[in-house]
């Protein structure tokens, strides 16, 4: 409790924006920080072999560890539920035997990730691994014999160096550490340990996993069998250049037997996320001719695997990225996943080409803010189960059957029915630049009254190649509920509109994005309640990109939070974990070899033209976006005489929101720069008892006398 009382404490200070804090039973009726540990949401769901029921991972925030947890429940097409595990633990990857008498998931219920078996008959569950890593990608073989993961598998070195002298006993310094690889720390997981991911099996009786891949490059991503048990193919780089390649994977399948591989594919672009029909005869997979552009459709291709002709795409008509691909049980179709405007559209199509869209209403995993995606999953029969989109709700799950639809669960009833949320409006308007339309989304303050006027939080999405959705997102519905209207957009650069919009911004960023985003400030004050002064702008990752961006190019914003953002282009690229990827393939080349390229699009360059008042917020353990970025910035912006803040959050990733608490004091720090602003901008004698009180501790003036 003690780490959570500054939180609360914050909070106290940026709850009055329409009216001064209350306890009232109004004021509780209103989402709240607080409220963010009691939602759930359903994921990865898993239809039975029979068509009766779904097995789905339900999240929860667990208070006391600060962590999204998961457990496995049941719930049959009826809707009624029932949990498979329980307790305070991670469960999460159910797959079921080609039977169905045997659930397969990965738990850390027992102190680390281990492969769990859960039998339907008996109902009992238990390990079946003692890995020393996490096991991921569970596939079942199709005679139900065996189970394939990836595990990351440690390769020790000794270090090259080795001091003389330490006596018994002596306390030294601890050793340092030599560094040689190419991609030496991610972010999330930190400095890489030397090693690779490899393949394995193990028996779905339990035993010994077998390693199948030895060779020094990493066999990650989706694992699928051939139809007769003896193969398992897999996406992989495995060229010598890799490093200066890390575009151009490859599909392979590698021998249960003797671990013999065979390469499949050879083009210049990825191939993964492979898929073996039912029938054993064709592969379905993702990929697409690389254009070293920034951002490119993924298409759907599928082969013969007897290799006697061409791999066909089916979705050269599709202006979309396509995902989550699944066969049909007969092996005559395959169904897939697009986001589309916003929305997220699941699809089945022909091997002939015919395509037919089944919803449209696919998403709500992103539960802090409105990102598209989601999950779904297909039964023999065609019935689907997906993960339901909605501005008012995390993701529940939905069948549709035919042309009838069933919400299946209602997870957040008891926590969010009797809470006055923020409405949730789309619109779209029109870009000062080309023939854009660009569609954004509105959110009102609870109570909402169109004859007043209120403050306006321009809120920017990441990416930049993202996009967002009328979906839930807890940090809208909390500035909402602070009196705050929200807009949210999808500017030139976001996915979901086709190719063409996606790559406007491809050497080019930012940009003309920029405008669009001003352009949808300027609809949302032409209705006529916004105080244009009281205007804020706040956004993350490619967000804060924009953010710093659009002080550096208007003074019309009262206050700024930039967070985890990209200030310069060049050293960006010399820091960020993925350096190969982003110099390859979001720039002209090399920082040294561009360098007026590089410089003319960070907002470094035009720190001299900041007035506004902007605080910084990055995770410490952010290799994304290091957080010398956020450190550069800050000191520039003090040396530029411009009021800023910085606030750091200790041991988080680019991911600042992965612990439910992070995700409160993200939003609280925010609340607090922009209602700190929106008083300055009140007459002195109208502004906050408690903001004159801090004011006049450290000021002397006519006011304070």
């Amino acid at each position: 409790m003690k780490r959570f009382l500054p939180l609360l404490m914050v909070f106290a200070t940026t709850n009055a924006v329409a009216q001064p804090a209350d306890t009232s039973a109004a004021q509780h009726q209103l989402f709240q920080l607080e409220d963010v540990f009691q939602l759930e949401y359903a994921s990865q769901p898993a239809v039975h072999p029979d068509g009766s029921y779904t097995v789905f991972v339900r999240n929860y925030m667990d208070i006391m560890s600060d962590r999204r947890l998961g457990n496995l429940w049941r719930v049959d097409h009826q809707g009624e539920m029932r949990p498979l595990t329980g307790g305070v633990a991670n469960d999460h990857s159910p797959t079921w035997s080609p039977d169905g008498s045997v659930l397969a998931f990965v738990s850390n219920r027992t102190g680390s990730n281990q492969i769990h078996l859960y039998w339907t008959d008996t109902r009992d569950h238990a390990p079946m691994t003692r890995l020393t890593g996490s096991p991921s990608q569970l596939t079942w073989s199709p005679d139900g014999q065996w189970l394939a993961f990836t595990m990351f598998t440690p390769q020790q070195k000794s270090a090259p160096v080795k001091l003389p002298g330490k006596p018994k006993g002596a306390n030294w310094a601890e050793p340092a550490i030599y560094i040689d690889k190419d991609n030496y720390r991610f972010d999330g997981a930190g400095y890489a340990a030397d090693g690779y991911t490899q393949i394995y099996v193990i028996p779905a009786s339990g035993g010994t996993p077998r390693q199948l891949t030895h060779d020094e490059f990493n066999h990650g991503g989706q694992l699928t069998w051939t139809g007769d048990s003896k193969h398992i193919i897999f996406s992989a780089n495995r060229r010598d250049d890799a490093f200066h390649q890390p575009n151009n994977s490859e599909l392979y399948q590698v021998s249960v037997t003797d671990g013999a591989i065979v390469q499949l594919t050879d083009r210049n672009g990825p191939d993964r996320s492979p898929q073996v029909s039912p029938d054993g005869k064709k592969l379905a997979w993702l990929g697409y001719d690389d254009g070293y552009m920034s951002y490119q459709l993924t298409h759907l291709y599928v082969m013969e695997l007897d290799g006697k002709s061409s791999p066909k795409l089916l979705t050269a008509d599709l202006d979309y990225a396509v995902t989550n691909v699944k066969w049909s049980a007969d092996s005559k179709g395959v169904y897939y996943s697009f986001d589309r405007e916003g929305k997220g559209v699941i699809a089945y199509q022909t091997l002939t080409g015919e395509r037919r869209e089944l919803t449209d209403a696919m998403g709500g995993l992103s539960y802090t803010r409105p990102y598209s995606g989601g999950t779904y999953d297909v039964s023999k029969h065609g019935d689907l189960v997906y993960t339901l989109a909605h501005p008012y709700r995390p993701a529940d799950l939905m069948l549709q059957a035919g042309t009838a639809t069933r919400q299946l669960t209602q997870l957040n009833e008891d926590a969010l029915a009797h809470k006055t949320l923020g409405r949730v409006e789309e619109i779209w308007y029109d870009s000062q630049h080309g023939d854009y339309k660009i569609q954004g989304w509105i959110a009102y303050p609870p109570n909402f009254d169109p004859q007043q006027k209120y403050p306006l939080i321009l809120e920017i999405h990441g990416g930049p190649h993202t996009a967002y959705a009328g979906s839930f997102a807890a940090e809208i519905q909390l500035m909402a509920a602070n009196g705050y209207v929200v807009l949210y957009t999808n500017p030139r650069g976001s996915t979901s509109y086709g190719e063409k919009f996606a790559q406007e911004i491809h050497h080019n960023y930012p940009s003309k994005d920029y405008t669009d985003l001003m352009d949808g400030v300027d609809a949302v004050i032409a209705k006529g309640f916004i105080d244009e002064q009281r205007l804020y702008v706040t956004g993350g990752s490619g967000g804060g990109v924009l953010t710093a961006w659009t002080v550096s190019h208007t003074d019309r914003f009262a206050a700024a939070v930039v967070a985890k953002p990209v200030i310069n282009w060049y050293s960006f690229v010399l820091t960020a974990d993925s350096y190969n990827y982003f110099s390859k393939y979001w720039f002209p080349g090399k920082p040294w070899e561009h360098q007026e390229h590089y410089m003319k699009y960070s907002p470094i360059s035009y720190v001299g033209q900041v007035k506004t008042p902007t605080m910084l917020l990055t995770g410490d353990a952010d290799y994304r976006t290091p957080i010398s970025e956020t450190e550069q910035y800050y000191q520039a912006l003090k040396l530029a005489g411009v009021k800023t803040a910085m606030v750091r959050v200790p041991d988080a990733p680019h991911g600042i929101a992965n612990r439910p608490s992070n995700l409160m004091a993200k939003v609280a720090y925010i609340l607090h720069w922009f209602n700190e602003h929106a008083e300055q901008n009140k007459p002195f004698a109208n502004r906050s008892a408690g903001w004159r009180n801090r004011y006049c501790a450290t000021n002397s003036c006519s006011n304070c006398s």
